[in-house]
């Protein structure tokens, strides 16, 4: 009689979870990225004839060119004479309507450009994409910016330094007031968050500052503190 052997069943290798990304992620690739490079600044080719004096050095101040009352059409222009400014993105919204072609989506950008030494502009920029939206916020903050008059208008302290506006200013945009008083060195700058920062950015370190209304709704804010930076100028 043949007998025949019993053969054990084969076995099969533990199977260990895959990590491959599943569904909607398979095929991406996965771990660390490495850091994207700066996009590099294209050189700047002044177009107007105020541009192509500054790029030659016949104009080598924006005192000058605010002083002739002559219009600055080129961000390159104040990049140039105030090299040492920097921008910040403050506030970003989004714009929705309705076409007749559907519903609309755009990107909104608020950028505020300064040097902390009394210089100070901001800019809004619109877009479907956002990248464009903060590029052209960019060049208008660039555009619009302006002097701001430092001092010291307080009675505590009574120096010679520029730390602070040399009196009470009062702005108002929209449904936001603003007012900064004089303060004293050491106080630093007594404000919300954002208005804060553009403060900072504006040169000033002791400043007193209340604020009445909507002041989330950062378009009206900045337009107010702008309003108290050109005050600023209406005495002296």
């Amino acid at each position: 009689m043949s007998q025949t052997k019993s053969q054990a069943p084969p076995t099969t290798p533990p199977t260990t979870p895959s990590t491959a990304p599943r569904g909607r992620f398979a095929g991406r690739r996965t771990g660390n990225r490495p850091p994207r490079k700066p996009r590099e600044e294209a050189p700047w080719i002044p177009q107007t004839i105020l541009g192509k004096k500054v790029a030659a050095g016949e104009i080598t101040s924006i005192e000058e060119i605010l002083s002739k009352g002559l219009r600055i059409q080129e961000a390159g222009i104040v990049k140039k004479l105030l090299p040492d400014l920097k921008t910040e993105v403050i506030d970003v919204g989004i714009i929705q309507k309705m076409t007749p072609n559907g519903q609309s989506t755009r990107f909104k950008a608020l950028v505020a450009a300064g040097n902390q030494n009394a210089w100070l502009g901001i800019g809004m920029g619109k877009s479907k994409q956002m990248r464009i939206a903060i590029e052209k916020a960019n060049n208008a903050a660039y555009l619009n910016v302006s002097p701001v008059k430092l001092g010291c208008g307080s009675w505590e302290c009574r120096c010679s330094e520029k730390h602070s506006v040399p009196f009470k200013v009062k702005g108002k945009g929209g449904s936001v007031t603003i007012e900064i008083l004089p303060g004293p060195r050491g106080l630093g700058l007594v404000a919300g968050g954002k208005i804060r920062n553009l403060l900072k950015m504006a040169g000033l370190k002791d400043a007193w500052t209340t604020a009445k209304g909507s002041t989330p709704t950062m378009g009206s804010t900045s337009k107010a503190l702008m309003e108290c930076f050109r005050q600023t100028f209406s005495q002296g």
